[in-house]
């Protein structure tokens, strides 16, 4: 049904620029279009004081996996200088997009293409969706997770965003230069929260789109459901699992992801007499924090304080 409605979209940006006789420009070096906010804060990050201005399609506070484009949304990735989207399931949409789009004038960047990939997987207690064809990879989208992948994919984008506005070349140099050394600082301060903690494992009562992040430092996770699951009510089974896990190992923190109910991990934690505490995936922030200029450094320092909590 998501793909009939994407295609009418489809169909009808094809009515909207030729009925009207109005065709896509030439493409606007000095405009990056993006999806979601991890990208659109690396682009904002390498576009500091720069003429390059950045758009975020997705909306702050929607969920991507719901996100459907508009003809204008479609229009604005055309004649754009460049399009930074993550690819995976959520991004599906993009493909019939991308057929329309003029490589040599708009740069595409795919995030799940510049880094080394993890298979998504069900660990022991997580509720699995039914999959179509089970014998096809699927892997796990979420790369931004990982603050090193973070410095990875702005290494790589550097010179693109470069290439849109040559004449701030030192500029955009220097903005990269300080994101990744604040990504290398949120890097060490997690290592030394690992190193120290009296556990190596969270619980979380709620989809789990971590998985970079717990590979990096080491971290043993649980979880109602994987990190792209359309789910939101877990089974007796499931949130039973769940439920004995924090008993058993004397778990303090049941965890949730950001715009999310809080559903399971509530009744997780009323039953074991723990708290719940918000994880932010960094996936998409609120309109009041947007409008804040809230940052990825910021939700990981955040970030940093939650997990103090959780693993000790």
């Amino acid at each position: 049904m998501k793909k009939i409605k994407i295609l009418l979209v489809l169909i009808l940006g094809i009515v909207l620029v030729t009925g009207c006789n109005i065709k896509p420009k030439t493409a606007n070096k000095h405009t990056i279009m993006v999806t979601n906010f991890p990208c659109y804060d690396i682009a904002r990050a390498l576009t500091k004081d720069t003429n390059i201005e950045v758009k975020m399609l997705l909306k702050p506070g929607a969920e991507i996996h719901d996100f459907e484009p508009t003809p204008q949304d479609i229009i604005n990735i055309q004649k754009s200088g460049m399009f930074i989207y993550v690819g995976g399931e959520s991004d599906e949409w993009i493909n019939d997009v991308l057929k329309d789009i003029d490589a040599s004038s708009t740069k595409l960047i795919k995030l799940v293409d510049l880094v080394d990939l993890k298979e998504e997987e069900i660990v022991e207690g997580m509720e699995a969706e039914e999959e179509e064809n089970e014998e096809e990879e699927e892997y796990d989208e979420h790369v931004w997770t990982s603050p090193i992948n973070m410095i990875t994919m702005i290494n790589k984008i550097k010179d693109d965003v470069i290439n849109l506005d040559s004449s701030n070349k030192d500029k955009i140099n220097t903005n990269a230069s300080n994101y990744i050394k604040e990504l290398e600082t949120i890097d060490s301060k997690i290592k030394e929260v690992v190193k120290t903690a009296k556990r190596k494992e969270l619980i979380f009562g709620d989809r789990f789109p971590l998985r970079y992040f717990v590979d990096e430092y080491n971290i043993k996770y649980y979880a109602a459901f994987p990190g792209c699951s359309e789910q939101t009510e877990a089974n007796a089974k499931t949130i039973s699992y769940l439920i004995n896990k924090v008993k058993k190992d004397k778990v303090p923190v049941v965890l949730k992801i950001e715009l999310s109910t809080g559903n399971i991990a509530n009744t997780i934690a009323k039953e074991t007499n723990t708290k719940v505490l918000e994880f932010n995936t960094a996936h998409n922030i609120t309109q009041d924090d947007f409008d804040k200029g809230i940052t990825y450094i910021d939700i990981m320092n955040n970030n940093i304080e939650v997990l103090k909590e959780a693993l000790n």
